[in-house]
Order: structure tokens, then C-alpha cells, then sequence
């Protein structure tokens, strides 16, 4: 009897992608599985050629000699060895399936010297600390080896020992139908060592809480948002495993004068109505603390902008600096004497177009628009 196409056997197309291939194999094994079907010769017989089928195509060399020559390729020893793809112990593909259905994967690294969690600070500074850069010290509550035990977790001058149940593999087997599952060892939670005599400070955990204090380099022209790593600085692995890292997420307060586009700054400064129009200067601070004088020509009208050159922020790992852009805005005078609105009331009159450009371009547009209406 001649066996069928092994993309027929799981129901997909010769296209489809691994995803595709692992997600049709599960459906089609949990179906014919023979725990489900006692008895049933078929369902078994269907149960073994999708396995054949998937240990197959899962392979990317096996694949491609499979498309290429089809059943032929794993014929009279060919590809690996007789008895074709069927004859490799599938119980490697099945231990993936189920590892990945009821969770019997990871493990733990023998000995129990698992690595420590990952921990994350967040570091907030001001605008003027990422200028400068600086040395911050924090205050980390964390997880630390144990001083009794030096991290084992067991009494001082005794030590762990070997799981009974597991060997010291942190795993147990057990068989069930054609297959043998793996699972965590329930004795020592994976660990491969058991504790008959446990460390009174740190209960056998290897490790106690307690706040450490840690010095953090800010380096000059950080960004926002900025995340360092200090390895090694997380909670510490169980019974004597490394441990994990520590990461600094960095926040910049916001500034009341400047805003940062990555060196730049830019600056918002209003200036009166008469130095817009007649002209004149101010000083305007820099984030090192000094200050530059910015002069103001006549007319200036709001949203003019003046650039400083290498008045931004350092460029991290150069020698460079940002610009500072000053966006000046016009203000409006309130609260007039009477004086002072005979004399803005007197300008207005003998005021013309030629003091007035934009807007006098604009309402001479506005009218044309008017008339073209009406015509």
C-alpha cells in the first residue's frame, strides 16, 4: 500500500510555514491519540502516519528532500539511515507538543542555582543633570546571597543533597501509552538537590532581603527615557545562582524655561510691542547657567526665531552641543493709561498698509475673495 502525501496526511498546503505545520500536527495527534481511541486499529494507524508525517516536514532538510523526491528520498537507507522518517523516536516531537500544551518545559539548572529576577528602577533628573551628567546614588530593596549560608540555603556545615526521586536531573518520567512525558520533579521543584537542614536565616531560600545602596553614572547629554544596565546588580539567584541584572529607566523632569528636541533646546520668550517694533535686545539664560544676549531687529513679529549655536545639550560620546532656538511672541500691552491709548489711538489713524504688510495682504486678498463671490 503506498503511503500518502505527507502535506494530505496533516491537511495543509505545500506553502505552509512552521506555525501552520505545528498548529495542524497538534490538532491531528490529540485526535488519533490512542488514550483517546482504545482499541481502534485506524485511529492508531492515522496516529503513527501523522507523526511520520510532521517528524518529516518539520525538518528543513528533510522538507526539502521530500518535495524534491517525495517518499523515494527516505527509501533503501536514504536520508539517515532505513526504515525512513517514521523510524526516528518521535518522542522528542512529542515531548515538544505536550511540552508546550501542559507546561512541563524549562527546567531548572542542576543543582538548583537558578539566576536571580531582573529588577528595574526608575531614575527621574532634571534637565540640568542630563547637561552635566552625574553620579546618583539609589537605594535598591533587593534580594542578597546570604551571609550564613553563602547562598546554599542549607545549615551551615551541612549541605544539600541529592533528590531520591529524580537523581539529581531536576526531572521525573513517566510512561504513559507509547510515550514517556517528562515533568518537573515534585520532590525538589526542579532543582536536584534537597534540603534536609535549612538555613535558619534565610529558610533555606539562599538569599534574604535587605536595601542596598548603588552609585549610578549619568552620563552628560542623556535622553529621555534612557535605559542603563547594571549586570549583575538584580536579586540574587537561589542557593548560590547568579544573579540577574538591574535596569535604570530614566525620566528628565520637565523644564520650566527650555524644551529638548533630542541636543536642541528651544526657549519661548515674550517681548514688548515697542522693542518688536522699533528693535532692541534682551538676555536670555543657557541650561549651563551663563547667559546670551540676543538682539531684536525693527518689525520683528511673533514666531521669529534666533538660533545660538552649541548652546543645546552635549552630544552623547562627542565633543558636540545642540543649538538653542529662542521663538520670540509679541505681547499685547494691557492695562493703558489714557495717555497711552490717545497715543496707540493717534498711530492707529495715521497708520497705512506700509505699517501694516501681512495684514493689509490679507484683507486685500479677503476682498478679491468677496468679489469673485459676487460676480
Amino acid at each position: 500500500m503506498s503511503k500518502r502525501d505527507f502535506y494530505e496526511v496533516l491537511g495543509v498546503s505545500r506553502e505552509a510555514d512552521e506555525k501552520a505545520l505545528k498548529s495542524a500536527y497538534r490538532k491531528m495527534a490529540m485526535q488519533y491519540h490512542p488514550d483517546r481511541n482504545p482499541g481502534d486499529a485506524e485511529a492508531e494507524t492515522r496516529f503513527k502516519e501523522v507523526n511520520e508525517a510532521y517528524d518529516t516536514l518539520k525538518d528543513g532538510q528533510k522538507r526539502a528532500a521530500y518535495d524534491r523526491f517525495g517518499h523515494a528520498a527516505f527509501e533503501n537507507g536514504g536520508f539517515g539511515g532505513g526504515g525512513g522518517a517514521g523510524a526516528h523516536d518521535f518522542s522528542s516531537t512529542m515531548s515538544d507538543i505536550f511540552e508546550e500544551f501542559f507546561g512541563m518545559g524549562g527546567g531548572r539548572r542542576s543543582g538548583g542555582r537558578e539566576r536571580g529576577a531582573d529588577l528595574r528602577y526608575n531614575l527621574d533628573i532634571t534637565l540640568e543633570d542630563a547637561f552635566s551628567g552625574k553620579t546618583v546614588e539609589i537605594e535598591v530593596p533587593t534580594s542578597t546571597t546570604c551571609d550564613t549560608c553563602s547562598g546554599s540555603g542549607a545549615k551551615p556545615g551541612t549541605s544539600p543533597t541529592t533528590c531520591r526521586t529524580c537523581g539529581g536531573a531536576g526531572r521525573v518520567r513517566a510512561a504513559q501509552g507509547f510515550f514517556t512525558l517528562e515533568r518537573t520533579c515534585p520532590s525538589c521543584q526542579g532543582r536536584g538537590q534537597v534540603i534536609s537542614d535549612p538555613c535558619e536565616s534565610c529558610s533555606g531560600a539562599g538569599r534574604k532581603t535587605q536595601d542596598r545602596t548603588l552609585s549610578v553614572n549619568i552620563p552628560a547629554g542623556i535622553e529621555d527615557g534612557t535605559r542603563i544596565r547594571l549586570a549583575g546588580e538584580g536579586e540574587a539567584g537561589v542557593r548560590g545562582g547568579p544573579a540577574g541584572d538591574l535596569y535604570i529607566f530614566l525620566t528628565i523632569k520637565p523644564h520650566d524655561l527650555f524644551q529638548r528636541d533630542g541636543a536642541d533646546l528651544y526657549c519661548r520668550v515674550p517681548i514688548s510691542m515697542s522693542t518688536a517694533t522699533l528693535g532692541g535686545q534682551f538676555d536670555v539664560p543657557t541650561v549651563q547657567g551663563s547667559t546670551s544676549r540676543v538682539k531684536v531687529p525693527e518689525g520683528t513679529q511673533t514666531g521669529k526665531q534666533f538660533r545660538l549655536r552649541g548652546k543645546g545639550m552635549p552630544v552623547m560620546r562627542s565633543s558636540q552641543h545642540g543649538d538653542m532656538y529662542i521663538q520670540v511672541t509679541v505681547e499685547t500691552p494691557t492695562n493703558l493709561t489714557r495717555r497711552q491709548r490717545e497715543l496707540l489711538a493717534e498711530f492707529e489713524t495715521e497708520s497705512s498698509g506700509e505699517n501694516h504688510p501681512e495684514s493689509a495682504g490679507f484683507f486685500s486678498k479677503v476682498k478679491d475673495f468677496i468679489d469673485n463671490l459676487g460676480a
